[in-house]
């Protein structure tokens, strides 16, 4: 392995003292022939100054990192296609981190912020407990969170509203003919679980629907959940005609059971899903789903967040992105 370049030899190849070196390198002098002595020693030897040890001097990485459940999520990726740019534009670089919704590793990841390991924080947690508001009110760095959080809890905050979201895709459905509306959630005890399932009855009452128990399951965001929970309600209760997927990967393994019994969509059982990831527009059928502004969530956050690196210390910010239903041949 080649030995990387050391301070002392541009100090050697400069013909200044170490400390000269370091006062041209962090701007800490206005001697301009030694900054440029110092410049092309540092060219010649390939000297690259470390990050930490900069990091240590000045207080600042150049690094931000985004804390979500699973990048393999689609939803997540959207958001780091707005968020990457728009850091980068300010020179900063992105850290990504995947959670698995562990509440343990998201508290670990904001103790770690007083490290100084990076400059800020987006923090996309799938639940809030008191343990994380205690955190978010100590944070070392600026901290944004993508999802619900208490209103007074003084970090900035994107929100999808998906509640609405979810009482949206479930008057389409009882507007399109559907009468027994299932709903495959995720978690209850997650924020947009708990959301979605509450806009899923809200859909009901607007529309004139009996709630039934019967026709709910709980299980988590992921493709193979939802295949398994579609199948085994649409074993146990074959009348039913539409089906709400609380994200779009539980909708697609809807999709997947329904072809598996040999159901027909849109002719037998109608199917929306949530987030309208790139994966609805490309699924067979094309799914019927609820954009929950993901690009645009990220890239708010990542502009609140470069405001608080700047120095802004106005009062903590809300924003709400709200949702929209492309309708697509799943469901019509």
């Amino acid at each position: 392995m080649r030995r990387r370049p050391t301070i002392h030899e541009v100090a050697r190849v400069a013909g200044v003292s170490i400390s000269s070196v370091s006062r041209a390198l962090n701007g800490n002098t206005s001697n301009a022939d030694m900054v440029a002595r110092v410049n092309a020693a540092v060219r010649e030897v390939g000297y690259v100054p470390s990050v930490v040890a900069q990091s240590l001097k000045t207080r600042h990485t150049g690094q931000v990192a985004f804390a979500m459940e699973d990048i393999g999520n689609a939803a997540y990726l959207e958001m780091v296609r707005r968020i990457q740019p728009t850091l980068r534009e300010e020179g900063y670089r992105l850290l990504l981190h995947s959670t698995g919704a562990d509440v343990e590793d998201e508290l670990g990841v904001l103790a770690s912020l007083s490290q100084n390991y990076v400059d800020g924080l987006i923090l996309c947690p799938l639940r809030v407990t008191d343990r994380h508001v205690e955190a978010l009110r100590q944070t070392a760095v600026p901290v944004v969170v993508i999802g619900l959080l208490p209103d007074d809890v003084p970090v900035d905050n994107v929100r999808a509203d998906s509640r609405v979201g979810a009482r949206l895709a479930v008057e389409h459905l009882a507007e399109a003919g559907a009468r027994r509306i299932a709903f495959i959630d995720g978690p209850l005890d997650t924020v947009p679980g708990r959301a979605r399932y509450d806009g899923y009855r809200r859909g009901l009452a607007a529309a004139g629907l009996p709630e039934d128990d019967a026709l709910v399951r709980f299980t988590d965001f992921q493709f193979d959940a939802g295949r398994k929970a579609a199948r085994e309600l649409l074993t146990v209760h074959p009348g039913i005609d539409a089906v709400l997927g609380a994200n779009d990967l539980i909708a697609m393994g809807v999709l997947h059971a329904l072809r598996e019994l040999g159901r027909d969509v849109p002719g037998d059982v109608r199917v929306v899903g949530m987030d309208d990831t790139p994966l609805a527009a490309t699924s067979f059928p094309p799914l019927s789903s609820v954009s929950l502004g993901s690009a645009d969530r990220g890239r708010i956050a990542a502009e609140l967040l470069l405001r608080r690196l700047e120095g802004d210390d106005a009062p903590a910010e809300r924003v709400t992105v709200p949702p929209s239903l492309t309708v697509r041949e799943s469901s019509r």
